[in-house]
């Protein structure tokens, strides 16, 4: 078991026992990195669902628009991981204190576990497709499980081999897109998408689309600490991170939304956030994109399930390998479960409902609360300035129930014509700020600093 011991003792010499990762990364690396990240196959087949409830032009401008208001929340975010070090189910502590934070960690696993699943299952199905149409063999549940388990030994290595890992998954993936976009507007010219008209029998909205591609940008939020605490700087994280994933997601849904154009185009039926119906266009080029956009994705998705567990508790250290172990072989069994492709809209609802109000919480918290300051108490489970009731801040608890219903009943009960992402995220936002606004003086103002143990 040397190997183990081995490679234990690699992956925490990375950070000091709190967890503290202290981020060394540039602009350049952070830019590849969100890159990779967010050009994957769901992001992809989330831009097969505009056309044609809307047309051609709209979406395009829907998804540049909704992704950049996203944006907004991942850096802000993210900022907080890189000026602390903390991944982001650790930095809900300050916010929900050490035991209310159980409650956005456990959403978290349970999400990003189905993140997993959900990639994993595409991806398979399909390599399936090609392999099948190329030899006539055929296990779609097979090729789910064998991209399930490589994406477990790349996420096995942590952050490490995420650096080196995901800026060359990026330039293989851009070159594949690059090539269908060639095939595509070779097909057909940029007049015909354009003169794709919104059917409205779809009963299908811009605003609906907008709500879409802001769920994504919060669905990815859950790992923007995550990853940008690898970042060295401030600068290097919000503009490396900031513009990897609007490229990315801007690049991944509008070549799901082309791609899926050309086939109605053509005359061809087929029906949206079906990755068959791709492949069979494009063959073996979309193919490899679909399959290297799951190891570059689910990669981090792993990684971020392990830090969430791993933080979410002190007293008793669980180390990283045996808890990346354990939850690697539940993702590489519930990637067996195709069914769940079928409830992949519901499950964008769930996230939206999950972690919109966390985060407008946890952002008025650092930034206006905390004066973006967040001391080593926060490392404690018992406690500190950030202990609260026993644990747990239930003014932000309640503040997350409450945005949780906001979300749920604008979604199914009374559909907004806002949708329901930016009603939730205002809702919670201003409900925790007037609700801890006097709590504000408890915490001085004081210097902030990176919260590793070398910057003490």
């Amino acid at each position: 078991m040397n190997w183990y011991r081995s490679l234990e003792s690699r992956l925490e010499s990375g950070s000091d026992d709190s967890g503290v990762v202290r981020g060394h990364l540039g602009t350049r690396r952070m830019f590849m990195i969100w890159l990779a990240a967010n050009l994957v196959v769901t992001t992809m087949l989330t831009g097969t669902l505009f056309v044609p409830g809307i047309d051609y032009v709209t979406a395009v401008i829907v998804i540049i628009a909704g992704t950049i208001i996203g944006t907004i929340v991942l850096t802000l975010i993210g900022n907080i991981g890189t000026r602390t070090g903390l991944a982001t189910m650790a930095i809900t502590r300050g916010a929900f204190g050490p035991k209310g934070s159980y409650l956005p960690v456990a959403a978290n696993v349970v999400i990003l576990m189905g993140w997993s699943w959900v990639q994993a299952m595409l991806a398979g199905i399909s390599v399936n497709f090609v392999v099948a149409q190329t030899t006539g063999f055929s296990n779609p549940i097979l090729f789910s499980v064998l991209c399930q388990a490589l994406v477990v030994g790349l996420a096995i290595l942590g952050h490490e081999g995420i650096e080196k890992a995901e800026p060359w998954f990026a330039l293989l993936i851009l070159l594949v897109m690059a090539y269908v976009f060639v095939i595509a507007f070779s097909g057909h010219s940029p007049s015909e998408y354009t003169a794709i008209q919104a059917d409205p029998s779809l009963e299908f909205t811009p605003v609906l689309a907008l709500d879409i591609v802001i769920s994504t940008a919060i669905s990815w939020t859950v790992l923007s600490g995550d990853l940008n605490r690898l970042a060295k700087s401030q600068k290097s994280g919000i503009i490396g991170s900031g513009l990897g994933y609007i490229a990315s997601t801007v690049l991944a849904m509008v070549l799901g939304l082309t791609a899926f154009s050309y086939i109605l185009l053509d005359g061809a039926d087929a029906a949206p956030f079906d990755p068959t119906a791709l492949a069979a266009e494009f063959g073996w080029a979309l193919a490899i994109v679909i399959f290297l956009s799951v190891m570059a994705t689910n990669t981090m998705v792993v990684y971020g399930m392990v830090n969430s567990v791993v933080g979410a508790q002190r007293r008793t250290k669980l180390k990283f390998l045996p808890v990346a172990l354990v939850l690697g072989i539940v993702s590489i069994l519930g990637s067996t479960w195709l069914a769940l492709l079928d409830q992949y809209t519901d499950f964008l609802t769930m996230i939206g409902a999950f972690f919109v109000p966390v985060f407008a919480i946890l952002i008025v918290d650092y930034y206006i609360i905390k004066r973006r300051t967040y001391t080593r108490d926060i490392l404690s489970d018992a406690g500190g300035i950030y202990s609260y009731t026993r644990g747990v801040n239930w003014a932000a608890v309640a503040v997350w129930i409450v945005g949780a219903i906001v979300s749920y009943l604008l979604t199914y009960a009374f559909p907004s014509p806002m949708g329901a992402t930016i009603p939730s995220f205002l809702a919670s936002f201003l409900l925790y700020l007037g609700l801890s606004w006097r709590s504000r003086q408890q915490f001085a103002e004081v210097a902030s600093s990176h919260l590793s143990k070398s910057s003490e």
